[in-house]
């Protein structure tokens, strides 16, 4: 599904310039600071303020944008929660991808009981339009009690073993989390982490999957992508 992009009416920075701000702090673990220096280097006067307003205006509706475009997931979700810091405290980052490692959802949560399982469960029915045909979970016994309320006639597999596709799609995530010192809030890491889970993936093809022609050209695809839900398709590369 095609969707016009985001309108960037009263910024006076072009398309392009903030597109490419965007792209380097989601698909970086770099810091808003960095990024400045990055495109200073380039010969872009901006300000690490700028960029953290871009990135929380329209992260997430370059993410919306990117997610449209995707095939339809497929019938098999793996499913998996690790803990992250907020403030100092811990909270629960949920996580379901399918067969081909593509990310549903995430949800941050200051629980991992069967409340928040079958709040998650429903909220991934609901965003991709479908019932998977199986779910891979580890042993959290919260996941069985949710899926035989929500979707009892799903298979549900149970193994650690099975959920190292779940378990994978979360380096990107402590990579970032490293490099920003932990989140400051709830909010904020909710808001971040939907962004990011649906712009880093983009641009990280399964290389091991490629040749390096392979690679080269699905990421020249995947930038051409970018370009059009980010509206710079039709304008010249400034930096």
């Amino acid at each position: 599904m095609d969707s016009a992009p985001p309108s960037y009416k009263g910024h006076r920075y072009p398309v392009e310039i903030i597109s490419r701000c965007v792209w380097r702090y989601h698909r970086f673990p770099v810091s808003f600071r960095e990024v400045e220096e990055l495109m200073l280097q380039r010969g872009v006067v901006v300000s690490y303020e700028s960029v953290c307003r871009w990135c929380a205006k329209f992260g997430q509706a370059y993410a919306n944008g990117l997610r449209r475009r995707r095939p339809r997931p497929g019938d098999k979700w793996h499913l998996d929660e690790v803990f992250i810091k907020v403030n100092g405290e811990q909270r629960y980052l949920w996580r379901a991808v399918d067969a081909d490692g593509n990310v549903l959802d995430v949800l941050v949560q200051n629980r991992r009981d069967t409340a928040t399982a079958r709040r998650f469960f429903r909220k991934l029915m609901k965003k991709a339009h479908m019932v998977p045909r199986v779910v891979v979970t580890d042993k959290l016994r919260s996941y069985g009690a949710a899926h035989r309320e929500v979707m009892p006639s799903v298979e549900h597999r149970s193994h650690k073993g099975l959920n190292n596709r779940a378990e994978n799609s979360h380096q990107p995530t402590r990579q970032r989390e490293r490099a920003m010192k932990g989140f400051r809030s709830t909010g904020g890491a909710r808001r971040f982490l939907s962004a990011f889970s649906g712009i880093s993936p983009h641009f990280r093809p399964r290389r091991h999957l490629r040749t390096a022609s392979d690679h080269r050209a699905e990421m020249t695809i995947r930038f051409v992508i970018w370009d059009q839900i980010t509206g710079t398709a039709d304008q010249p590369t400034t930096a």
